[in-house]
């Protein structure tokens, strides 16, 4: 667990109806830190981070973001105090424009002005692209604005859901570049929630393995890829 959480998450439950999605989930995630949590596809992966934003309300836990309980706040509420959050598949609103998508990631600060400026330094294709809709972009591109999007409301941590899936493997060397420039030069903290072992491992500092909704091995980076700890919770 970290010593200056940002995010603290203690004994999460989530069910869907009578199945029991999280079992007691507990998790940190420190001050501008990257942590990781992996598994084989089916484990609550997802369900962990869209239970952290209240899409799918937790049955019960706490979750402190920044000292402050947000366990039974509204999405919207939490995405106000500064938790972005990219969506597995992206989501992008594929009929608006690329300028239209960025707005709406805005949207839910109000009383900020969004630095575009700042997005378009690490997404220059994005800013070629204001006119064009989000559903005419590649695949690359498309990843590109969701994470653009999750970052113009200028957030203190973002919950990345799978951000190289579908993504050309030439391509994920630049999300990772631009992933760990977001966090070390702007100090964003990152929960990442990732298959590709080389993207995790070459962000993250330490992280957690899932199985069956809950976390069964915690630790650095170096530990989480050891052969056996990867053949016995991760190799499909």
């Amino acid at each position: 667990m970290s010593e200056n959480p940002i995010l603290l998450v203690e004994d999460l439950h989530v069910l869907y109806g009578p199945s029991r999605i999280l079992q007691g989930v507990t998790i940190s995630v420190g001050v501008g830190e990257v942590v990781c949590v992996l598994g084989r596809n089916g484990v609550g992966k997802t369900t962990l981070l869209r239970g952290l934003m209240r899409l799918t309300p937790p049955r019960s836990g706490r979750v402190d973001f920044m000292d402050q309980d947000i366990s039974k706040m509204k999405p919207y509420q939490i995405a106000r105090l500064g938790i972005g959050y990219v969506p597995q598949g992206r989501q992008i609103f594929p009929e608006l424009t690329v300028s239209e998508n960025l707005t709406l990631g805005a949207v839910g600060r109000p009383g900020r002005n969004p630095d575009t400026g700042l997005i378009f330094e690490r997404f220059p294709i994005l800013k070629e692209r204001l006119s064009q809709k989000g559903g005419t972009l590649s695949g690359g591109e498309q990843q590109m604005l969701a994470v653009a999007r999750g970052l113009i409301g200028e957030p203190r941590l973002m919950l990345l859901d799978e951000p190289s899936e579908g993504l050309q493997p030439s391509l994920v060397p630049e999300l990772m570049s631009t992933l760990k420039e977001v966090n070390e030069t702007l100090g964003i903290s990152i929960l990442l929630v990732e298959q590709n072992l080389d993207l995790a491992f070459g962000l993250a500092s330490r992280g957690y393995i899932m199985e069956k909704g809950r976390m069964v091995v915690e630790g650095g980076v170096d530990e989480l890829g050891q052969e056996e700890i990867i053949r016995r919770h991760l190799a499909v």
